[in-house]
């Protein structure tokens, strides 16, 4: 039976995709109604992946920094980590957004439907309701925003206890002693980073040449390198082969034989969509390698159907998810919104140090046809990146004669940059231009100043 339909727009998941989509539409005047099958909004980022991560780093870095108070002149003494006393803390973190973010919702005038929801037609969802029973909701329009879950490798069971996913992670009641983490890209090194942080004993295995590999080459051998003095070991270019329990915890098997015995096994390979079970096949939705396929406004095969966030193949970060729901939400009232230029989304791996980066890396850039320049700044330099006794470094690359195609950071907080790096490359700006702007003193955002200035051809607190 279908009741309190059709609405304009229904959103399967409350993700960052589909929440955002929710708000803009409600905005936008059109009736609107939420599907969630959790009992909280916010979906993946909101309750198991940024902001409780986020949290924990924070706690992370406090750890650090009164471990290393006396360097600044300041008498504390570090007792250990109270790990309930930090999962509180996080959990409030937590509590007190989703929170706000379901009084927003309910304010808009959008109606939450709490229950598991899979599509029967290109314009009707069928809910299983959380409090029993089913429901039919009927839209003008679908909007699929279902999210992802961890992924793992063929044959690798994840057990929850010494196998475990980000989402277990999160919940540990313990400092594991030693961990090993399958995976080197942001979710491996940001735990990687909070665990060491907590004492642990860390082994990374990535099977590509260098951690984060995504990222600019130099932004990845820094990181290594600051990873190597914080005593956190890493294998990379090496495969997995398999774990085995033992009295204390796992042996994990490298390929070449290397066997590395840890308390926990951290599986961190990826995020795979959650297409299944959501009835894409009947409602005759095209999906590729389980993503929903799209185009460029996050339209799918079916007119009635769109798709936004990590169930769709563009970068699986939250606010590309909010970008693209929003672009959903505006291109079904009418306006026309512009189609999101991913090389400009801004990437943060929110490890000690930060990586972070917009554009495109130096090889992208060559394979593109671009012939370039690049300036490296040394944070070494910087003033304020001494106070904070960080190092790292600001890359930029520009065409030559041409716009920046890239800006590439490691460092303390480097993560608060970026944003002005973001609208340096999505303005096209040339170095030059850049150049001209007065960076405030002392900021770590000067560094940024420098390596422009440097790229225009007036290096100003740069040797050579």
């Amino acid at each position: 039976m279908v009741d309190n339909g059709p609405y304009d727009i229904v959103v399967l998941g409350a993700g960052s995709g589909g929440y955002a989509c929710a708000l803009r539409a409600a905005e936008l005047g059109r009736r609107v109604a939420l599907i969630e099958r959790d009992d909280t909004l916010g979906g993946t980022c909101l309750n198991r992946g940024c902001i409780p991560t986020k949290a924990l780093l924070h706690a992370a870095e406090v750890a650090d920094q009164t471990r290393e108070a006396a360097a600044f002149g300041v008498r504390a003494t570090f007792e250990g980590i109270d790990i309930a006393a930090v999962n509180a803390y996080k959990d409030k973190i937590v509590s007190t957004t989703v929170k706000g973010l379901t009084g927003l919702v309910k304010s808009r005038g959008i109606e939450i439907v709490q229950g598991t929801g899979r599509l029967t037609g290109p314009t009707t969802v069928e809910v299983a309701l959380a409090g029993g029973g089913a429901r039919t909701l009927e839209g003008a329009h679908i909007v699929l925003g279902t999210g992802s879950a961890p992924k793992s490798l063929p044959g690798l069971e994840i057990d929850g206890e010494r196998v475990i996913s980000s989402d277990h992670a999160l919940r540990l009641e313990h400092v594991p002693g030693s961990v090993v983490i399958l995976g080197g890209g942001v979710i491996g090194v940001e735990f990687a980073s909070v665990w060491r942080s907590f004492g642990a004993e860390v082994t990374i295995v990535e099977a590509l040449p260098r951690l984060l590999p995504l990222e600019e080459e130099s932004s990845s051998k820094r990181l290594e390198r600051a990873f190597r003095k914080r005593g956190i070991k890493y294998e990379t270019g090496t495969r997995f082969e398999a774990v085995k329990p033992t009295q204390g915890g796992v042996a994990v098997t490298l390929e070449g034989g290397k066997t590395i015995d840890a308390e926990i096994l951290l599986v961190a390979v990826g995020r795979g969509p959650v297409s299944d079970g959501i009835g894409l096949a009947e409602a005759g939705v095209e999906t590729e390698r389980g993503f929903v396929k799209v185009d460029a406004y996050c339209r799918t095969n079916v007119p009635t159907i769109s798709a936004v966030g990590d169930l769709i193949p563009t970068p699986q970060l939250a606010h590309v998810g909010f970008a693209e729901g929003i672009l959903v939400a505006e291109r079904l009232a009418g306006l026309d919104p512009v189609p999101i230029d991913y090389d400009g989304v801004p990437r943060i791996t929110y490890s000690d140090p930060e990586v972070a980066s917009v554009g495109i890396t130096t090889a992208t850039a060559r394979e593109r046809g671009h012939e370039v320049k690049e300036f490296t700044y040394d944070l070494a330099g910087n003033p304020k990146s001494k106070i904070l006794g960080t190092q790292g470094e600001v890359k930029v690359i520009s065409a030559v004669d041409g716009p920046v195609l890239g800006i590439h950071m490691v460092g303390a907080r480097v993560g608060e940059l970026i944003a002005e790096g973001q609208l340096i490359y999505n303005w096209e700006a040339l170095p030059g231009e850049v150049a001209q702007l007065i960076h405030p003193h002392p900021t770590q955002s000067e560094a940024v100043g420098e390596a422009h200035l440097a790229l225009a051809g007036k290096p100003l607190h740069v040797h050579g």
